[in-house]
Protein backbone atom coordinates (compact mmCIF):
# COMPACT_ATOMS: atom_id res chain seq x y z
CA UNK A 1 0.00 0.00 0.00
CA UNK A 2 1.33 3.14 -1.14
CA UNK A 3 2.11 6.00 2.16
CA UNK A 4 -0.69 7.97 2.85
CA UNK A 5 -0.55 11.95 2.41
CA UNK A 6 -0.21 14.72 5.57
CA UNK A 7 -3.52 13.95 8.10
CA UNK A 8 -5.55 16.93 8.80
CA UNK A 9 -7.16 16.91 12.08
CA UNK A 10 -11.41 18.18 12.03
CA UNK A 11 -12.16 17.66 16.07
CA UNK A 12 -11.63 14.23 16.48
CA UNK A 13 -12.08 13.25 12.60
CA UNK A 14 -8.96 12.53 10.18
CA UNK A 15 -9.03 13.56 6.51
CA UNK A 16 -6.83 10.58 4.53
CA UNK A 17 -5.01 10.37 1.23
CA UNK A 18 -7.03 9.28 -1.26
CA UNK A 19 -6.04 5.74 -1.12
CA UNK A 20 -6.88 5.26 2.49
CA UNK A 21 -10.05 6.95 2.37
CA UNK A 22 -11.95 5.23 -1.09
CA UNK A 23 -10.60 1.50 0.48
CA UNK A 24 -13.73 -0.40 1.23
CA UNK A 25 -12.07 -2.13 3.89
CA UNK A 26 -11.52 -0.66 7.76
CA UNK A 27 -7.73 0.96 8.33
CA UNK A 28 -6.39 1.86 10.81
CA UNK A 29 -2.62 3.07 12.01
CA UNK A 30 -1.59 2.38 15.19
CA UNK A 31 1.58 3.49 16.84
CA UNK A 32 4.24 1.57 19.09
CA UNK A 33 2.29 2.44 22.59
CA UNK A 34 -0.67 0.63 20.88
CA UNK A 35 -2.63 4.10 20.24
CA UNK A 36 -4.19 4.67 17.21
CA UNK A 37 -3.17 7.72 15.08
CA UNK A 38 -5.13 7.54 12.32
CA UNK A 39 -8.32 5.08 10.52
CA UNK A 40 -10.62 5.52 7.24
CA UNK A 41 -13.97 5.78 7.14
CA UNK A 42 -14.82 2.02 6.71
CA UNK A 43 -12.89 1.50 10.19
CA UNK A 44 -15.20 4.39 11.72
CA UNK A 45 -18.19 2.49 10.86
CA UNK A 46 -16.88 -0.91 12.03
CA UNK A 47 -15.07 0.94 15.17
CA UNK A 48 -16.97 3.97 15.85
CA UNK A 49 -15.19 4.79 18.91
CA UNK A 50 -12.07 4.16 17.39
CA UNK A 51 -11.38 7.82 17.29
CA UNK A 52 -7.35 9.29 16.78
CA UNK A 53 -5.72 9.41 20.37
CA UNK A 54 -7.51 6.76 21.84
CA UNK A 55 -5.71 3.28 22.49
CA UNK A 56 -6.31 0.18 20.66
CA UNK A 57 -7.31 -1.98 23.33
CA UNK A 58 -10.01 0.23 24.60
CA UNK A 59 -11.88 0.13 21.48
CA UNK A 60 -11.78 -2.85 19.24
CA UNK A 61 -12.42 -6.53 20.33
CA UNK A 62 -10.52 -8.13 22.80
CA UNK A 63 -8.79 -10.85 19.83
CA UNK A 64 -7.73 -7.52 18.52
CA UNK A 65 -6.42 -6.13 21.43
CA UNK A 66 -4.52 -9.06 22.15
CA UNK A 67 -2.77 -9.54 18.22
CA UNK A 68 -1.85 -6.12 18.78
CA UNK A 69 -0.28 -7.11 22.65
CA UNK A 70 1.62 -9.67 20.32
CA UNK A 71 2.64 -7.51 17.98
CA UNK A 72 4.82 -5.71 20.27
CA UNK A 73 6.93 -3.00 17.72
CA UNK A 74 7.22 -5.68 14.87
CA UNK A 75 9.89 -5.24 12.26
CA UNK A 76 8.57 -4.57 8.17
CA UNK A 77 8.86 -8.46 7.98
CA UNK A 78 6.15 -11.07 9.10
CA UNK A 79 4.40 -14.16 8.12
CA UNK A 80 2.39 -12.82 4.99
CA UNK A 81 4.23 -12.49 1.52
CA UNK A 82 4.12 -8.42 1.93
CA UNK A 83 5.80 -8.69 5.13
CA UNK A 84 2.02 -8.84 7.18
CA UNK A 85 0.62 -11.26 9.85
CA UNK A 86 -2.68 -12.35 9.87
CA UNK A 87 -5.43 -13.32 13.04
CA UNK A 88 -9.07 -13.61 12.75
CA UNK A 89 -11.66 -13.03 15.03
CA UNK A 90 -15.86 -12.12 15.16
CA UNK A 91 -16.72 -8.45 15.34
CA UNK A 92 -20.06 -9.10 16.19
CA UNK A 93 -22.56 -11.68 14.20
CA UNK A 94 -19.46 -10.84 11.35
CA UNK A 95 -16.21 -12.80 10.71
CA UNK A 96 -12.95 -10.66 9.64
CA UNK A 97 -9.40 -11.40 8.80
CA UNK A 98 -6.84 -8.48 10.66
CA UNK A 99 -3.85 -8.31 8.54
CA UNK A 100 -0.79 -6.46 10.79
CA UNK A 101 2.06 -4.88 8.79
CA UNK A 102 5.00 -2.92 10.68
CA UNK A 103 6.60 0.04 9.30
CA UNK A 104 9.68 2.04 9.71
CA UNK A 105 8.82 4.23 12.67
CA UNK A 106 7.60 0.89 14.52
CA UNK A 107 3.73 1.34 13.99
CA UNK A 108 1.79 -1.26 12.63
CA UNK A 109 -0.86 -0.85 10.04
CA UNK A 110 -4.10 -2.81 10.97
CA UNK A 111 -6.02 -4.00 7.32
CA UNK A 112 -9.29 -6.01 7.98
CA UNK A 113 -11.10 -8.10 5.84
CA UNK A 114 -14.71 -9.30 6.03
CA UNK A 115 -14.32 -13.01 5.38
CA UNK A 116 -17.79 -14.03 6.96
CA UNK A 117 -18.47 -15.88 3.61
CA UNK A 118 -15.75 -17.28 3.17
CA UNK A 119 -15.80 -18.85 6.79
CA UNK A 120 -19.63 -19.91 6.56
CA UNK A 121 -18.48 -21.96 3.65
CA UNK A 122 -15.77 -23.50 5.11
CA UNK A 123 -17.72 -24.53 8.44
CA UNK A 124 -20.16 -25.89 5.38
CA UNK A 125 -17.53 -27.89 4.21
CA UNK A 126 -16.36 -29.30 7.59
CA UNK A 127 -19.71 -30.38 8.50
CA UNK A 128 -20.08 -32.02 5.49
CA UNK A 129 -16.63 -34.29 5.71
CA UNK A 130 -17.90 -34.72 8.89
CA UNK A 131 -21.10 -36.05 7.63
CA UNK A 132 -19.38 -37.57 4.71
CA UNK A 133 -16.61 -39.30 7.15
CA UNK A 134 -19.47 -40.57 9.61
CA UNK A 135 -21.71 -42.27 6.80
CA UNK A 136 -18.78 -43.98 5.64
CA UNK A 137 -17.77 -45.28 8.78
CA UNK A 138 -21.52 -46.14 9.38
CA UNK A 139 -21.16 -47.92 5.40
CA UNK A 140 -18.27 -49.94 6.34
CA UNK A 141 -19.10 -51.38 10.12
CA UNK A 142 -22.77 -52.01 8.98
CA UNK A 143 -22.19 -53.86 5.92
CA UNK A 144 -19.31 -56.15 6.89
CA UNK A 145 -21.55 -58.46 8.90
CA UNK A 146 -24.53 -60.23 8.45
CA UNK A 147 -24.76 -61.36 11.84
CA UNK A 148 -28.02 -59.75 13.72
CA UNK A 149 -26.57 -59.17 17.30
CA UNK A 150 -23.22 -57.82 15.65
CA UNK A 151 -25.21 -54.93 13.34
CA UNK A 152 -27.66 -54.27 16.91
CA UNK A 153 -24.31 -53.77 18.81
CA UNK A 154 -22.45 -51.61 15.86
CA UNK A 155 -25.67 -49.49 15.10
CA UNK A 156 -25.01 -48.79 18.88
CA UNK A 157 -22.38 -47.89 19.56
CA UNK A 158 -21.71 -45.71 16.33
CA UNK A 159 -24.60 -44.32 17.58
CA UNK A 160 -23.49 -43.40 21.10
CA UNK A 161 -20.35 -42.20 19.34
CA UNK A 162 -21.71 -39.48 16.89
CA UNK A 163 -25.11 -38.50 17.66
CA UNK A 164 -25.80 -38.79 21.55
CA UNK A 165 -24.15 -40.13 24.60
CA UNK A 166 -25.89 -43.33 24.87
CA UNK A 167 -28.15 -45.40 22.40
CA UNK A 168 -29.93 -48.74 22.33
CA UNK A 169 -30.98 -50.98 19.81
CA UNK A 170 -34.15 -52.67 20.23
CA UNK A 171 -35.72 -55.18 17.77
CA UNK A 172 -38.24 -58.58 18.27
CA UNK A 173 -36.76 -61.84 17.71
CA UNK A 174 -38.42 -64.70 17.11
CA UNK A 175 -39.97 -66.33 19.93
CA UNK A 176 -41.42 -62.37 20.78
CA UNK A 177 -39.08 -60.99 22.71
CA UNK A 178 -37.48 -57.77 22.94
CA UNK A 179 -33.48 -57.87 22.48
CA UNK A 180 -31.85 -54.91 23.53
CA UNK A 181 -28.08 -53.51 22.94
CA UNK A 182 -26.94 -50.56 24.61
CA UNK A 183 -23.76 -48.18 24.10
CA UNK A 184 -22.65 -45.09 25.33
CA UNK A 185 -19.13 -43.04 25.04
CA UNK A 186 -17.75 -43.98 28.08
CA UNK A 187 -19.62 -47.57 28.99
CA UNK A 188 -19.23 -51.02 27.78
CA UNK A 189 -21.87 -52.15 25.43
CA UNK A 190 -24.48 -54.59 27.10
CA UNK A 191 -26.96 -57.14 25.73
CA UNK A 192 -30.35 -57.93 27.45
CA UNK A 193 -33.42 -60.23 26.29
CA UNK A 194 -36.62 -59.18 27.99
CA UNK A 195 -40.00 -60.14 27.58
CA UNK A 196 -41.44 -56.74 28.31
CA UNK A 197 -44.51 -54.94 27.46
CA UNK A 198 -44.29 -52.47 24.42
CA UNK A 199 -47.01 -50.46 25.38
CA UNK A 200 -45.22 -49.30 28.24
CA UNK A 201 -42.78 -47.58 25.88
CA UNK A 202 -44.16 -44.39 24.03
CA UNK A 203 -43.68 -45.11 20.41
CA UNK A 204 -41.75 -47.89 20.95
CA UNK A 205 -44.82 -50.44 19.57
CA UNK A 206 -45.21 -47.93 16.69
CA UNK A 207 -41.29 -47.59 15.40
CA UNK A 208 -40.73 -51.75 15.98
CA UNK A 209 -44.35 -52.18 13.40
CA UNK A 210 -43.51 -49.57 11.18
CA UNK A 211 -46.92 -47.47 11.43
CA UNK A 212 -46.62 -44.04 10.11
CA UNK A 213 -45.47 -41.33 10.28
CA UNK A 214 -42.16 -42.92 11.02
CA UNK A 215 -40.73 -40.19 11.99
CA UNK A 216 -38.31 -39.60 15.27
CA UNK A 217 -40.31 -39.44 18.13
CA UNK A 218 -39.27 -37.58 21.51
CA UNK A 219 -39.96 -38.98 24.67
CA UNK A 220 -40.06 -38.13 28.78
CA UNK A 221 -37.08 -40.13 30.25
CA UNK A 222 -39.32 -40.35 33.57
CA UNK A 223 -41.80 -41.96 31.12
CA UNK A 224 -39.57 -44.95 30.15
CA UNK A 225 -39.10 -47.96 32.22
CA UNK A 226 -35.90 -49.24 34.00
CA UNK A 227 -35.32 -52.19 31.35
CA UNK A 228 -34.43 -50.01 28.43
CA UNK A 229 -32.98 -47.30 30.98
CA UNK A 230 -29.03 -46.65 29.53
CA UNK A 231 -27.74 -47.95 33.20
CA UNK A 232 -24.10 -46.49 32.77
CA UNK A 233 -24.64 -43.02 31.74
CA UNK A 234 -23.29 -40.62 33.44
CA UNK A 235 -25.46 -37.87 34.07
CA UNK A 236 -29.40 -37.76 34.08
CA UNK A 237 -31.31 -38.54 31.43
CA UNK A 238 -32.75 -35.49 29.75
CA UNK A 239 -33.31 -36.08 26.31
CA UNK A 240 -34.89 -39.60 25.05
CA UNK A 241 -35.75 -39.80 21.57
CA UNK A 242 -36.77 -42.99 19.89
CA UNK A 243 -36.12 -43.85 15.47
CA UNK A 244 -37.26 -46.31 13.17
CA UNK A 245 -34.32 -48.48 11.58
CA UNK A 246 -37.08 -48.85 8.36
CA UNK A 247 -35.86 -52.55 6.93
CA UNK A 248 -36.29 -54.51 3.30
CA UNK A 249 -40.00 -53.06 3.42
CA UNK A 250 -40.62 -53.91 6.82
CA UNK A 251 -39.11 -52.46 10.29
CA UNK A 252 -35.92 -53.99 11.27
CA UNK A 253 -35.87 -51.86 14.21
CA UNK A 254 -35.80 -49.07 16.64
CA UNK A 255 -32.68 -46.84 17.59
CA UNK A 256 -33.44 -44.88 21.52
CA UNK A 257 -31.14 -42.21 22.24
CA UNK A 258 -30.20 -40.66 24.88
CA UNK A 259 -29.13 -37.28 25.83
CA UNK A 260 -27.86 -36.09 29.91
CA UNK A 261 -27.82 -32.48 31.42
CA UNK A 262 -23.94 -32.26 30.58
CA UNK A 263 -24.25 -32.39 26.47
CA UNK A 264 -25.53 -31.16 23.66
CA UNK A 265 -29.20 -31.64 22.48
CA UNK A 266 -29.65 -34.92 20.23
CA UNK A 267 -32.55 -33.09 19.33
CA UNK A 268 -30.64 -30.29 17.91
CA UNK A 269 -28.76 -33.48 15.07
CA UNK A 270 -29.30 -32.74 11.65
CA UNK A 271 -32.48 -34.68 11.27
CA UNK A 272 -31.57 -35.61 7.76
CA UNK A 273 -28.35 -37.44 8.87
CA UNK A 274 -30.27 -39.17 11.45
CA UNK A 275 -32.36 -40.13 9.13
CA UNK A 276 -29.86 -41.32 6.74
CA UNK A 277 -28.19 -43.69 9.45
CA UNK A 278 -31.33 -44.95 10.28
CA UNK A 279 -31.20 -46.14 6.65
CA UNK A 280 -28.37 -47.80 6.60
CA UNK A 281 -28.38 -49.51 10.21
CA UNK A 282 -31.96 -50.82 9.41
CA UNK A 283 -30.92 -51.60 6.13
CA UNK A 284 -28.16 -53.98 7.58
CA UNK A 285 -30.54 -55.34 10.46
CA UNK A 286 -32.92 -56.70 7.44
CA UNK A 287 -30.33 -57.92 5.54
CA UNK A 288 -28.03 -59.88 8.70
CA UNK A 289 -32.10 -61.08 9.94
CA UNK A 290 -33.07 -61.97 6.58
CA UNK A 291 -29.30 -64.33 6.17
CA UNK A 292 -30.11 -65.71 9.33
CA UNK A 293 -33.67 -67.16 8.17
CA UNK A 294 -31.74 -68.38 5.21
CA UNK A 295 -28.97 -70.19 7.24
CA UNK A 296 -31.70 -71.39 9.79
CA UNK A 297 -34.02 -73.02 6.57
CA UNK A 298 -30.83 -74.21 4.71
CA UNK A 299 -29.73 -76.56 8.00
CA UNK A 300 -33.36 -77.41 7.85
CA UNK A 301 -33.18 -78.68 4.34
CA UNK A 302 -29.75 -80.39 4.98
CA UNK A 303 -30.17 -82.35 7.47
CA UNK A 304 -32.46 -84.13 5.04
CA UNK A 305 -29.98 -84.01 2.16
CA UNK A 306 -26.58 -84.93 4.21
CA UNK A 307 -25.39 -88.64 3.64
CA UNK A 308 -26.64 -90.72 6.48
CA UNK A 309 -24.20 -91.85 9.19
CA UNK A 310 -24.32 -96.01 8.39
CA UNK A 311 -24.31 -98.58 11.40
CA UNK A 312 -24.32 -102.37 11.80
CA UNK A 313 -28.24 -103.51 10.65
CA UNK A 314 -29.48 -107.18 11.77
CA UNK A 315 -26.24 -108.53 11.59
CA UNK A 316 -24.62 -106.55 8.60
CA UNK A 317 -21.50 -103.99 8.93
CA UNK A 318 -22.83 -100.87 6.58
CA UNK A 319 -20.02 -98.26 6.06
CA UNK A 320 -20.60 -95.06 3.99
CA UNK A 321 -18.44 -91.81 2.83
CA UNK A 322 -19.04 -88.91 0.63
CA UNK A 323 -16.61 -86.31 -0.58
CA UNK A 324 -18.32 -83.29 -2.74
CA UNK A 325 -16.46 -81.85 -5.61
CA UNK A 326 -16.02 -78.41 -3.25
CA UNK A 327 -14.90 -78.28 0.01
CA UNK A 328 -17.54 -75.05 0.29
CA UNK A 329 -20.46 -77.80 -0.88
CA UNK A 330 -22.01 -80.56 1.90
CA UNK A 331 -24.27 -82.22 -0.99
CA UNK A 332 -23.71 -82.90 -4.74
CA UNK A 333 -24.66 -85.27 -7.10
CA UNK A 334 -23.65 -88.68 -5.41
CA UNK A 335 -25.74 -89.90 -2.97
CA UNK A 336 -26.66 -93.28 -0.99
CA UNK A 337 -28.85 -94.50 1.57
CA UNK A 338 -29.83 -97.39 3.77
CA UNK A 339 -33.70 -98.53 5.11
CA UNK A 340 -33.34 -101.13 7.43
CA UNK A 341 -35.88 -104.19 7.58
CA UNK A 342 -38.16 -103.95 10.30
CA UNK A 343 -36.64 -106.43 12.16
CA UNK A 344 -34.04 -109.50 12.51
CA UNK A 345 -33.73 -111.42 9.51
CA UNK A 346 -35.47 -108.77 7.41
CA UNK A 347 -33.92 -107.18 4.18
CA UNK A 348 -32.28 -104.18 4.23
CA UNK A 349 -32.87 -101.60 1.22
CA UNK A 350 -29.42 -100.15 0.02
CA UNK A 351 -29.35 -97.57 -2.71
CA UNK A 352 -26.44 -95.37 -4.21
CA UNK A 353 -26.29 -93.01 -7.09
CA UNK A 354 -24.94 -90.26 -9.03
CA UNK A 355 -26.82 -87.82 -10.88
CA UNK A 356 -25.60 -85.69 -14.16
CA UNK A 357 -24.51 -82.85 -13.34
CA UNK A 358 -23.11 -80.58 -9.92
CA UNK A 359 -24.61 -77.98 -7.89
CA UNK A 360 -27.54 -76.86 -7.40
CA UNK A 361 -29.38 -78.67 -9.31
CA UNK A 362 -28.17 -81.52 -9.31
CA UNK A 363 -28.57 -80.96 -5.61
CA UNK A 364 -32.38 -80.54 -5.82
CA UNK A 365 -32.75 -83.92 -8.15
CA UNK A 366 -30.94 -86.17 -5.75
CA UNK A 367 -33.13 -84.82 -2.95
CA UNK A 368 -35.95 -85.50 -5.35
CA UNK A 369 -34.99 -89.04 -6.07
CA UNK A 370 -33.79 -90.01 -2.11
CA UNK A 371 -37.44 -88.76 -1.41
CA UNK A 372 -39.02 -91.00 -4.17
CA UNK A 373 -36.92 -94.23 -3.02
CA UNK A 374 -38.16 -93.50 0.40
CA UNK A 375 -41.09 -93.80 -0.55
CA UNK A 376 -40.62 -97.09 -2.60
CA UNK A 377 -38.48 -98.69 0.01
CA UNK A 378 -41.52 -101.01 0.88
CA UNK A 379 -41.38 -102.83 -2.41
CA UNK A 380 -37.53 -103.14 -1.65
CA UNK A 381 -37.70 -106.92 -3.19
CA UNK A 382 -38.64 -105.73 -6.35
CA UNK A 383 -35.98 -103.80 -8.12
CA UNK A 384 -37.83 -103.83 -11.53
CA UNK A 385 -40.50 -102.02 -10.18
CA UNK A 386 -38.73 -99.42 -8.31
CA UNK A 387 -36.79 -98.52 -11.65
CA UNK A 388 -39.58 -98.16 -13.18
CA UNK A 389 -41.69 -95.82 -11.16
CA UNK A 390 -38.61 -93.99 -10.50
CA UNK A 391 -38.25 -93.50 -14.01
CA UNK A 392 -41.44 -92.77 -14.84
CA UNK A 393 -41.32 -90.02 -12.14
CA UNK A 394 -38.10 -88.99 -13.46
CA UNK A 395 -39.39 -88.56 -16.87
CA UNK A 396 -42.49 -86.64 -16.34
CA UNK A 397 -40.13 -83.72 -14.80
CA UNK A 398 -39.36 -80.41 -15.95
CA UNK A 399 -35.80 -81.90 -15.03
CA UNK A 400 -33.65 -82.71 -17.94
CA UNK A 401 -30.93 -84.39 -15.93
CA UNK A 402 -30.71 -88.14 -15.27
CA UNK A 403 -29.01 -90.42 -12.80
CA UNK A 404 -27.49 -93.54 -12.72
CA UNK A 405 -27.99 -96.02 -9.78
CA UNK A 406 -27.08 -99.19 -8.04
CA UNK A 407 -30.25 -101.11 -5.76
CA UNK A 408 -29.46 -103.76 -2.93
CA UNK A 409 -31.27 -105.64 -0.57
CA UNK A 410 -29.38 -107.50 1.92
CA UNK A 411 -29.99 -110.45 4.54
CA UNK A 412 -28.35 -112.25 7.03
CA UNK A 413 -28.24 -116.36 6.33
CA UNK A 414 -26.58 -118.03 9.44
CA UNK A 415 -22.91 -116.55 9.35
CA UNK A 416 -23.47 -115.81 5.69
CA UNK A 417 -24.93 -112.38 3.63
CA UNK A 418 -26.97 -112.95 1.21
CA UNK A 419 -27.22 -109.59 -1.33
CA UNK A 420 -29.11 -109.16 -4.74
CA UNK A 421 -27.67 -105.67 -6.31
CA UNK A 422 -29.11 -104.03 -9.81
CA UNK A 423 -27.03 -101.59 -11.15
CA UNK A 424 -28.98 -99.39 -13.60
CA UNK A 425 -26.53 -97.92 -15.81
CA UNK A 426 -24.03 -97.41 -12.84
CA UNK A 427 -20.86 -99.56 -12.29
CA UNK A 428 -21.55 -102.87 -11.12
CA UNK A 429 -20.25 -103.59 -7.25
CA UNK A 430 -16.92 -104.71 -6.27
CA UNK A 431 -16.18 -108.28 -4.27
CA UNK A 432 -13.51 -108.68 -2.04
CA UNK A 433 -13.19 -111.73 -1.17
CA UNK A 434 -10.92 -113.36 2.08
CA UNK A 435 -8.34 -114.32 -0.29
CA UNK A 436 -7.92 -110.65 -1.57
CA UNK A 437 -9.82 -111.88 -4.86
CA UNK A 438 -11.90 -108.87 -6.06
CA UNK A 439 -14.87 -109.96 -8.55
CA UNK A 440 -17.38 -107.75 -10.70
CA UNK A 441 -21.18 -108.28 -9.60
CA UNK A 442 -22.79 -109.48 -13.22
CA UNK A 443 -25.18 -106.76 -13.13
CA UNK A 444 -26.23 -104.21 -15.38
CA UNK A 445 -28.96 -102.02 -16.71
CA UNK A 446 -30.43 -98.32 -18.47
CA UNK A 447 -29.84 -94.92 -17.26
CA UNK A 448 -33.15 -93.67 -15.35
CA UNK A 449 -34.43 -90.25 -16.46
CA UNK A 450 -33.79 -91.00 -20.50
CA UNK A 451 -36.35 -93.48 -21.71
CA UNK A 452 -39.58 -93.99 -21.50
CA UNK A 453 -39.13 -97.31 -19.97
CA UNK A 454 -35.94 -98.85 -18.06
CA UNK A 455 -34.61 -102.45 -17.69
CA UNK A 456 -31.89 -104.27 -15.64
CA UNK A 457 -30.76 -107.51 -15.11
CA UNK A 458 -29.70 -108.56 -11.19
CA UNK A 459 -27.37 -110.25 -9.65
CA UNK A 460 -26.78 -112.55 -5.95
CA UNK A 461 -24.02 -112.23 -4.20
CA UNK A 462 -23.11 -113.68 -1.31
CA UNK A 463 -20.59 -112.67 1.14
CA UNK A 464 -18.72 -115.27 3.84
CA UNK A 465 -17.26 -113.65 7.36
CA UNK A 466 -15.25 -110.64 6.41
CA UNK A 467 -16.38 -110.85 2.34
CA UNK A 468 -17.39 -107.07 1.44
CA UNK A 469 -19.44 -105.84 -1.36
CA UNK A 470 -18.64 -102.39 -2.66
CA UNK A 471 -20.67 -99.85 -4.38
CA UNK A 472 -19.36 -96.79 -5.64
CA UNK A 473 -19.50 -93.70 -8.01
CA UNK A 474 -17.01 -93.23 -11.10
CA UNK A 475 -15.94 -89.97 -8.87
CA UNK A 476 -13.64 -92.42 -7.76
CA UNK A 477 -12.26 -94.49 -10.94
CA UNK A 478 -12.45 -91.04 -12.52
CA UNK A 479 -10.54 -88.94 -10.02
CA UNK A 480 -7.80 -87.43 -11.42
CA UNK A 481 -3.82 -86.71 -10.13
CA UNK A 482 -0.89 -88.59 -9.17
CA UNK A 483 2.78 -87.92 -9.97
CA UNK A 484 1.74 -85.80 -12.85
CA UNK A 485 -1.82 -84.71 -11.32
CA UNK A 486 -3.77 -85.41 -14.52
CA UNK A 487 -3.54 -89.36 -14.43
CA UNK A 488 -7.02 -91.23 -13.57
CA UNK A 489 -7.10 -93.58 -10.05
CA UNK A 490 -8.82 -95.99 -12.77
CA UNK A 491 -10.44 -99.33 -11.67
CA UNK A 492 -7.00 -101.31 -11.24
CA UNK A 493 -5.90 -99.08 -8.82
CA UNK A 494 -9.36 -99.28 -7.28
CA UNK A 495 -8.98 -103.40 -7.43
CA UNK A 496 -5.70 -103.10 -5.78
CA UNK A 497 -6.69 -100.94 -3.01
CA UNK A 498 -9.94 -102.75 -2.45
CA UNK A 499 -7.68 -106.40 -2.41
CA UNK A 500 -5.93 -104.91 0.08
CA UNK A 501 -8.64 -104.52 2.76
CA UNK A 502 -9.72 -108.11 2.65
CA UNK A 503 -11.33 -108.92 6.36
CA UNK A 504 -10.78 -105.30 7.30
CA UNK A 505 -14.69 -104.74 7.92
CA UNK A 506 -17.04 -102.27 6.55
CA UNK A 507 -15.79 -99.16 8.34
CA UNK A 508 -12.15 -99.83 8.01
CA UNK A 509 -12.88 -100.33 4.18
CA UNK A 510 -14.21 -97.18 3.23
CA UNK A 511 -11.79 -95.28 5.28
CA UNK A 512 -8.61 -96.95 3.49
CA UNK A 513 -10.63 -96.26 -0.18
CA UNK A 514 -11.06 -92.85 0.64
CA UNK A 515 -7.82 -91.71 2.34
CA UNK A 516 -5.83 -93.41 -1.50
CA UNK A 517 -8.14 -91.63 -3.19
CA UNK A 518 -7.72 -88.33 -1.50
CA UNK A 519 -3.78 -88.97 -1.43
CA UNK A 520 -3.98 -89.39 -5.01
CA UNK A 521 -6.31 -86.44 -6.25
CA UNK A 522 -4.52 -83.76 -3.66
CA UNK A 523 -5.48 -80.22 -3.99
CA UNK A 524 -6.64 -81.01 -7.84
CA UNK A 525 -10.17 -80.88 -9.13
CA UNK A 526 -12.52 -84.01 -8.57
CA UNK A 527 -16.11 -84.68 -9.14
CA UNK A 528 -18.61 -86.06 -6.17
CA UNK A 529 -17.40 -89.58 -4.71
CA UNK A 530 -19.77 -91.79 -2.49
CA UNK A 531 -18.91 -95.48 -1.37
CA UNK A 532 -20.84 -97.72 0.50
CA UNK A 533 -19.63 -100.84 1.77
CA UNK A 534 -21.80 -104.24 2.85
CA UNK A 535 -19.68 -106.90 4.71
CA UNK A 536 -20.24 -109.89 6.62
CA UNK A 537 -19.01 -109.72 10.19
CA UNK A 538 -16.20 -112.49 10.87
CA UNK A 539 -17.38 -113.92 14.45
CA UNK A 540 -20.43 -115.03 14.83
CA UNK A 541 -21.37 -113.32 18.38
CA UNK A 542 -20.43 -110.20 15.93
CA UNK A 543 -23.09 -111.12 13.60
CA UNK A 544 -25.67 -111.92 16.02
CA UNK A 545 -25.69 -108.54 17.20
CA UNK A 546 -28.46 -106.60 15.46
CA UNK A 547 -28.33 -102.87 16.42
CA UNK A 548 -30.52 -100.94 15.16
CA UNK A 549 -30.01 -97.19 14.22
CA UNK A 550 -31.24 -94.98 17.17
CA UNK A 551 -33.35 -92.16 16.50
CA UNK A 552 -32.04 -88.64 14.74
CA UNK A 553 -29.36 -90.43 13.14
CA UNK A 554 -30.46 -90.16 9.41
CA UNK A 555 -32.03 -93.79 9.12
Amino acid sequence: MSEASPVTTHGTELSLGADWADATYPVMLVDPSGVITRRNPAAARLFPDAVAGARLADVVPEWLADAQGQLGSPQPSGDGQDGSRTFRGQVGERSFEAHASGRDDGSVMWRLVDVTDRSRAEEALVREQDRFAFVVETSDELLTSLNVDRCMETTARLAAKYLADAASVVVVTASGKLSVATAGRASELTRTTIDADLAAVPGLRQALRGYPPVAPRRMDPSSVPDWLLPRRLTGEVRVALIVPLPGHGMPAGALVLWQHDDGPRVVSADETLLRLFAARAGAALAAARMYAEQVSITAALMRDLLPPQLHRLNGVEFAGGYRASRPSELIGGDFYDVYPGSGQGQETFVVLGDVCGKGLEAAVLTGKIRNTLHALAPMAADHQRILELLNSALVSSHHSLFATLVLGTVARSGDRVQARVTSAGHLPPLIVRTDGEVQEADTHGDLVGVMPTVTATTATVELMPGETCLLYTDGLTEARGGPVGSEEFGEQRLRRALSECAGLGAEATVERIQVLTSDWVGRGNHDDMAVVAITAPRTASAAAGAVQPRAGEGL
